[in-house]
């Protein structure tokens, strides 16, 4: 199992995009510098009245797939 430390500092408004149905994706990066295209839909359990902020683990598999998102404090 592969993972990756991410920072996210993502605004309400900018999440706002999803609802409204121009967005899908959310492109991060991680901690070590690589691109990660990430389903919106991953993040809204993360997500409260102010957007989604904080420090998270993604763990993938080798073919890329997301076994999970969790938040580290």
């Amino acid at each position: 199992m592969l993972s990756l430390l991410l920072d996210i500092s993502l605004p309400a408004h900018e999440y706002l995009r999803v609802y409204q149905g121009t967005a899908n994706r959310v492109i991060l990066r991680s901690r070590d510098g690589r691109t990660v295209s990430l389903p919106a839909r991953h993040l809204q359990p993360f997500l409260t009245h102010k957007g989604v902020y904080g420090s998270f683990v993604i763990e993938f598999n080798q073919q890329g797939q997301l076994l999970a998102l969790r938040k580290v404090t």
